[in-house]
């Protein structure tokens, strides 16, 4: 395959990562790097690449690991996640710098500022700067293929990690790549794996002689002149110049091929390699202007490497905002105010201002609903997926991160016992949990709930699939990535063997066997032999081809409907239609999945079966 196409940004990195001769590709799902995994695993299957292996792993942790331990052995690899999965990873990312390796691995992060699908808009160059890993920074789809090409370069000459960071907007942007051919099998090293006590079992004493060999490694980096801020455009001698990184760079070239008056008025400067810059020659830089304006997102990485500090302008001193991601009319503005020269910036346009929302026919709505109903004064914790937007139903009062709700209710658990109180005192306390991130994080917090005598309930909502990602399969599924089939795994049998002393399982569109599968399991929680519980609630994403109703139902409005909005309110179904001021609440046909499940929901028993039930 070589020539031209129209790639997506994850796409050119998942190509550049196959063209580079990677044979061991791993990954977690997450928003916004989701495609790469998808992309490699289907080029796999579509160019017969047998000798590729591509996996989603259960958590970023074990992906790193994985790609890691194929870069001991002599192969190129790679490993994909999200910004927040790095702290999942970052154990074994930051011992892994130390360490070194023996192949070439290149760590793909891809930072969402904003942000747009995420609980931070952390910048994971920090991260490299902590782990002393180097950091590359794309500016475009066809940079980041090729970036991830001298990025394996970097690797293996350091014998190190090194670290791809694209964002967002390179992610999911578009661009035509012309692409090299992928290697032959017979091109690519055997896996070797050499035994060396001093390096990959090492002590504190020989980690203390790796940190120093990991230092000089930087030191040798930093004199590569394509790793440094390079000159690129502008008035090479103009007082104020412009040092800018990632999509802030495009979005400058855009602004100044618009205003040619203003960039000759500039110097440019363009960092590809964020970290680690040459203090040296950012100081003769800053030295043959009067000022600098660092343009970079999220987190002020490079702008802290430049000395002069009196000199240099951008999130720090305000110069640049310092939260969010810099959109062309926020890099306008700040280059304009800079130079003396302000731009005028059009507002953008407002988009609706609706909150997301569960799908129609999804089970976790019926699920979440039970809930609330059979737990009225429950504490419900959630966590990471599409089961947050449970808060919309008043179904999950607190979240933190991938695996932390069942965590969140035990300690909750904890907290109330230390004033005191009985088991009966206490208040109810149910963590809901997705299938995926059962399996990412979630076992250990159990398995931690039962043996500290957390008496809580456990709901997982197992959707068969990974689903706010993208539908990615999950071990639950048995599916891997390349479409192969493995083993199986079963919640429930989990969970006993946990220790979990009551474990049951439901379809959650049966809600009256829901609520009382709910109170059942809270009251064996709290009896004298209880443990935490589990309740497993299968049903298929309802975007699955296999996820509406085996029966669908015609649903009707009848005229008890007043337009109180009650329904709304309880079940939020986007099938749902209440304008402000109507009387009377209408059903989108187009929306509705005739699932049923809003049957039952309106006090006044005004949503019915068309000719059947109510």
């Amino acid at each position: 395959m070589s020539g031209d196409l129209i790639l997506m940004g994850n796409e050119a990195i998942a190509w550049g990562i196959l063209e580079a001769g990677a044979q061991v590709v791993t990954a977690y799902p997450g928003t916004p790097s989701s495609e790469i995994l998808e992309a490699a695993a289907r080029w796999k299957v579509e160019k017969g690449l047998v000798h590729v292996h591509v996996e989603w792993s259960v958590n970023e942790k074990v992906a790193f690991e994985t790609a890691y331990a194929a870069a001991m052995a002599g192969k190129r690899s790679a490993v994909a996640m999200k910004q927040v999965g790095l702290n999942v990873a970052a154990d074994p990312f930051l011992s892994a710098a130390y360490m070194g390796l023996v192949g070439g691995m290149v760590v793909i992060v891809a930072d969402d500022p904003g942000p747009h699908s995420s609980q931070t808009e952390q910048d994971s160059r920090l991260f490299a700067m902590l782990a002393k890993v180097p950091a590359f920074d794309p500016a475009s789809p066809r940079e980041a293929r090729e970036m991830v090409l001298r990025a394996f370069a970097v690797s293996e000459r350091l014998r190190m990690p090194v670290m791809l960071r694209p964002t967002t907007r390179v992610c999911h942007a578009r661009q035509n790549l012309a692409l090299g051919d992928l290697p032959s099998p017979a091109a690519l090293p055997r896996a070797r794996f050499e035994r060396d006590p001093a390096r990959w079992t090492a002590t504190p004493r020989f980690r203390y002689l790796l940190h120093g060999e990991l230092e000089a490694k930087l030191d040798d980096l930093r004199t590569l002149d394509d790793g440094c801020p390079r000159l690129t455009g502008g008035n090479a001698t103009a007082p104020r110049a412009v040092l800018a990184s990632g999509i802030p760079w495009a979005h400058l070239t855009d602004l100044l091929t618009d205003e040619p008056a203003l960039a000759a008025g500039l110097a440019l400067y363009k960092v590809d390699l964020s970290y680690p810059l040459d203090s040296g020659k950012l100081a003769t830089l800053a030295d043959l202007h009067e000022q600098v304006l660092v343009l970079e997102e999220t987190d002020p990485v490079i702008e802290l490497q430049v000395p002069c500090r009196d000199r240099v302008r951008g999130r720090l001193d305000g110069s640049v905002p310092r939260t969010g991601e810099l959109s062309p009319e926020a890099v306008a503005q700040a280059v304009g105010t800079f130079a003396g020269a302000p731009v005028a910036v059009p507002s953008p346009p407002k988009g609706a201002d609706r909150r997301p929302s569960l799908c129609a026919g999804c089970g976790h709505r019926s699920a979440f609903y039970a809930l609330k109903r059979a737990l009225p004064k429950g504490i419900l914790t959630g966590d990471i997926g599409c089961y947050t937007l449970g808060m919309n139903l008043g179904a999950v009062d607190a979240f933190i991160c991938m695996g932390g709700g069942i965590a969140l209710a035990a300690g909750l658990y904890h907290a109330y016992r230390t004033d005191g109180l009985s088991d009966a005192e206490i208040p109810p306390l149910a963590a809901s949990i997705g299938d995926s991130t059962f399996f990412h994080a979630g076992m250990p917090s159990l398995l931690n709930a039962l043996h500290q005598g957390a008496r809580i309930l456990c709901v997982v909502l197992d959707n068969a699939t990974t689903g706010m990602t993208g539908r990615q399969p999950t071990p639950g599924t048995g599916v891997r990535a390349d479409s192969g089939q493995g083993p199986q795994a079963d919640i429930a049998t989990i969970a006993r063997g946990l220790g979990a002393g009551w474990v049951e399982e439901a379809d959650p569109y049966d809600r009256d066997r829901v609520l009382d599968l709910v109170r059942e399991a809270h009251a064996f929680c709290r009896s004298p032999a209880g443990t935490a519980a589990v309740l497993v609630l299968r049903r298929p994403c309802i975007q699955l081809p296999d996820g509406g109703p085996a029966e669908p139902l015609d649903i009707a409005v009848t005229d008890a409907c007043d337009g109180c909005g009650a329904c709304v309110k309880l079940f939020e179904c986007p099938a749902f239609v209440l304008p402000e001021g109507a009387e009377r609440l209408a059903i989108d046909e187009v929306l509705c999945a005739r699932c049923g499940q809003c049957i039952g929901v309106c006090p006044k028993d005004a949503i019915v079966e068309k000719g059947g039930r109510r």
